[in-house]
Order: C-alpha cells, then structure tokens, then sequence
C-alpha cells in the first residue's frame, strides 16, 4: 500500500526462518520469521490476505503549499501487480496506472493532458511496489528473503527492523512494533531533489480491520532534509470489489477531463 500504498504488502514457512538469524539476538529472542508471522497474524491472517483480490481505497490526500489543500483520491490494486491511484483537483482527474508490465500517467494540473508513458524509473518502482498485501506477507513465495537487523525506537514505539530483499534483489526496511506486531515505518522510494538523492520514510498509523483483514487509515511521507510531510487519510476501504482490468490498461487521452469514478 504504499507503494502507496502501498505502499502497498510470504508463506510463513519454517524453512524461511534460515534466511534471517542475523540481528536476532540484538533485538530478542524472536527470528525474522517469526516477526513476519506475528505482523501477518495481527494484519488479519495468511489466508484472509490470500482471499484478497482487489482493494480500493479513497479519501483525502494533503497537496502541500500555503492553504496545504486536500485533494481526494481513489486507490486501486489488483492481483498480480496491477494498481491505479487518481486524485481530482478543479473538475479534473490526475491518475497512474500500471497493468503489471506497463504503466502511464495524466497530470493536468501541471498543465499535462497528454497520456505519458512510465520512465524505466517509474515502471522499475511500480513493478516493485504494487503488490497488493505488501512485502511481507507470503514473502516467500514471492521470492523475497527477510533478514532482522535489530530494534530501534520510532515515534516512541519500539519497533523491529527487518530487511525485505526481492528476488530483483531491490532492498527495503520496515519497522515492526514490538508491541503490535504492526507496521510502523517502511523505506519509501527514493526522490531526487536539487540533484541529490533523499530517503523517503512513509509512516503508518490508525489501522483498522476492514473485511476481515486490518489496514492503517493514515500515512504520512517524510523526505529527508525536506520540511513537512504529506498525510494521506484514507475514508473508506472496500475488499473484493469487481474492478475491470481495462481500469490498469493505457488511458484514453482527454480522459483527465473526466471526473472519477
């Protein structure tokens, strides 16, 4: 779910334990995959997400400057990999699409209506983080090894800190409440700013459960040295609602014209 969701969301199989002792002692007793089956536990269960096959997302999404406006914004994901993310502004409709190869953008408010492809930046990141459940649950199957690198201290909360390595060899940290089991913090995609790369943390807080699986309602986006930070707050949470694939497909162009669904 983070990806957006994220972002953005592995079998919690005993031969999985193997790939994360690492950092085990440092932060107690409990194994990297033992974490993952707690977190997975707290997020509703293994099965509940594996009954998953859509989920749609909306609410209202902080634009930044001096009024800090929030726009609302509709998030789609669908297995295997496809996500469409909108948000309407003035009677138009920005929006991202990715069909789990190919992605394409429309951003009227900087004065762009044509339909523009994805840069292989952007198609490398989206096909990274458009799983549906997120990194950790049936990571294994997905071909990603977790390893726990130790315990920090994040919002007051201490929190376990796992390495997520896809089988594309891409590596990601998330933060595990040690209390919980839910998670904290997840490292965003990086942003070049004045030609320097900063680190993104996007942090997750107010989870609910929403058809039998528990989603956070609130992210919230820091960037390294930047002030602020952008929240998303998402209303209303739908499961297993049909979704046309033709939503992921290449848009038609003048389509930000018209208002979401």
């Amino acid at each position: 779910m983070a990806g957006l969701l994220a972002s953005a969301p592995a079998s919690i199989a005993a031969s999985a334990a193997g790939t994360a002792q690492a950092g085990a002692a440092s932060a107690g007793r409990a194994s990297a995959a033992q974490i993952v089956e707690r977190n997975v536990a707290a997020r509703g269960g293994l099965q509940a997400w594996r009954t998953v096959s859509t989920l749609t997302m909306s609410g209202l999404m902080e634009a930044g400057g001096k009024k800090n406006t929030a726009l609302p914004f509709v998030m789609t994901m669908k297995r295997p990999h496809k996500s469409r993310f909108e948000v309407r502004f003035n009677g138009q409709t920005a929006f991202q699409v990715y069909d789990g190869a190919q992605g394409w953008k429309v951003r009227p408010f900087l004065g762009r209506d044509e339909v523009e492809p994805y840069t292989p930046t952007e198609a490398k990141s989206a096909a990274q983080s458009a799983e549906l459940d997120g990194p950790l649950v049936d990571y294994a199957s997905k071909g990603s090894t977790v390893q726990l690198l130790g315990s920090e201290t994040v919002e007051g909360h201490r929190a376990y800190v796992l390495k997520v390595t896809t089988k594309e060899r891409a590596e990601r940290r998330v933060w595990i409440d040690a209390a919980t089991f839910l998670e904290l913090k997840i490292d965003g995609e990086p942003r070049v700013l004045d030609g320097k790369m900063h680190g993104v943390s996007v942090f997750f807080r107010d989870f609910r459960k929403e058809g039998g699986i528990v989603v956070p309602h609130t992210l919230e986006t820091a960037v390294a040295g930047v002030k602020g930070t952008h929240k998303l707050t998402i209303d209303h949470v739908a499961v297993n609602q049909p979704v046309d694939d033709a939503s992921f497909g290449k848009p038609q162009r003048g389509a930000a014209t018209v208002t979401s669904r």
